[in-house]
């Protein structure tokens, strides 16, 4: 490999990561000012809750076209659209005067963030054209771009108290041009011609049917579970899901082809997922209202409390892949969520009176289990499929993710709501919510565990021979 395409991979891979670390610094650092942000825009539990879903739900929903649109008109172009959008986003969002104002921001910055997320990832599945390269590439670019999910926490708290919740957003800004002047000169355009057209009917359906499924749990701690609009909130999103699943199943060019379903790895890799986004952000949701409204911290000092948790992550997620590659897909993410289940659990433990000592070594085991599963997860999606869907595959793993992170903040937040309402604490609402994110977590784990046993003939196992041998290992 000449000098000058090293060079140019280095610096692809530089963009890439600076990108999706603003992504990821979006949502840990909105997660520490959530406490100012309820007191200061004068909202509930269920504002809070759409700050955060607002943004995740467009993500989730505009994923697959973000990939297929890399795919289709240009990796560059879409990867530096998304990234002005997201600035400008971020911009409108750090002048929010109301709640209204601040979801509609969050909104546009999900675009953003479907279109840039997506880009990134197929920009670097296409630099790196082998297989093994390639899913080193991916650990690399999942931990240095997590750095931003480390950072979150504690920039949030030290801006948050110094400047207020809107220069939260505001530190997007700088990242973002800086990204824009550099990624004109750096990267270079790819796409694939042989790209779906965009399924608007599937777009739409799967838009709204995500939607009433979000709106019914948030919405039901404030309205009831058996009310009209609740109730028909969910049997909409029965619908509109089903109607979802038949029309995938028919168009020529769907957003989400059944035919990738039939891979056994590319359907445990993004089942994981799901379990992976709704333990991690749901419970991540909490994290600093616990230290805020429990224990009474400040802002700041949340911040730098649920450190331990996104640091282990940063520190584990370079390594998952190679770990992976060596020992096996099953048994890296399964012990991974076995880790994080671990740690979910003992944090259903805690109370008012705990001290740091006893709590920091939990947020660590949960850091360190997502950290293992995750890069695995992405690699193992990606890797799942032909090269040239790179764009809609890494679309579908961060859609899975997503997904999942939109119901965890939603079922966890209605499960506090709900005991709440049922007499119970603040605190032992989050001990309940804590638990049940366990207890899923602890179920991905024995499901992917199980989901990949193979039966080798008698003798010892041949090595492994491709890609997917490893991971299916």
């Amino acid at each position: 490999m000449s000098e000058s395409v090293r060079s140019n991979r280095v610096m692809l891979l530089a963009l890439t990561c600076v990108g999706q670390f603003m992504v990821l610094l979006d949502n840990t650092i909105v997660g520490a000012a959530l406490p100012t942000m309820q007191v200061s825009l004068r909202t509930t539990l269920t504002g809070l809750q759409w700050i955060v879903d607002a943004y995740v739900l467009v993500v989730a929903m505009l994923l697959l076209a973000g990939g297929v649109l890399a795919d289709r008109v240009g990796r560059k172009r879409v990867f530096l659209t998304g990234v002005a959008v997201f600035t400008l986003a971020s911009l409108l969002c750090s002048v929010a005067p109301t709640l209204g104002w601040l979801v509609a921001a969050r909104v546009l910055q999900g675009v953003g963030a479907a279109a840039l997320s997506p880009a990134s990832l197929a920009l670097l599945a296409s630099a790196y054209p082998q297989p093994q390269e390639r899913v080193k590439a991916i650990g690399l670019w999942a931990g240095l771009s997590g750095v931003g999910m480390a950072a979150g926490p504690v920039a949030g708290g030290i801006l948050t108290d110094t400047f207020g919740w809107p220069s939260i957003f505001l530190v997007n800004v700088p990242i973002g041009v800086i990204s824009l002047l550099a990624g004109r000169r750096v990267l270079s355009e790819s796409r694939n011609p042989a790209a779906p057209r965009f399924d608007l009917a599937g777009q739409a359906l799967s838009i709204l049917g995500v939607g009433a499924l979000t709106f019914g749990l948030i919405a039901a701690g404030d309205h009831g579970w058996t009310s009209p609009m609740i109730l028909g909130g969910f049997a909409a999103a029965a619908v509109l899901l089903a109607l979802f699943v038949a029309v995938e199943a028919r168009v020529a060019t769907p957003m989400l082809p059944l035919r990738l379903f039939r891979q056994r790895l590319f359907v445990v890799s993004n089942t994981a997922m799901v379990v992976v986004g709704f333990s991690l952000m749901g419970s991540a949701f909490f994290f600093s209202q616990f230290f805020v409204f429990v224990q009474g911290r400040s802002v700041l000092w949340a911040g730098v409390q649920t450190l331990p948790c996104s640091l282990a992550m940063v520190i584990t997620g370079p390594y998952a892949g190679r770990i992976a590659a060596r020992f096996g897909f099953r048994a890296v993410v399964t012990a991974g969520l076995a880790l994080a289940a671990t740690g979910l659990l003992t944090l259903s433990a805690v109370h008012h009176a705990t001290g740091y000592g006893t709590v920091w070594w939990r947020l660590t085991i949960v850091g360190v289990g997502f950290g293992l599963a995750m890069s695995p997860l992405t690699g193992a999606t990606v890797s799942s499929v032909d090269p040239q869907d790179g764009g809609l595959a890494s679309g579908v793993s961060s859609t899975a993710r997503q997904i999942g992170a939109i119901l965890g903040v939603a079922v966890l937040g209605a499960i506090v709501r709900t005991r709440q309402t049922r007499g119970a604490t603040f605190e032992t609402g989050l001990d309940t919510a804590f638990l049940a994110a366990g207890i899923v977590t602890a179920a991905g784990a024995v499901l992917t565990g199980l989901w990949l046993v193979r039966r080798h003939p008698a003798g010892p196992p041949a090595p492994p021979r491709t890609l997917r041998d490893v991971l299916e290992r």
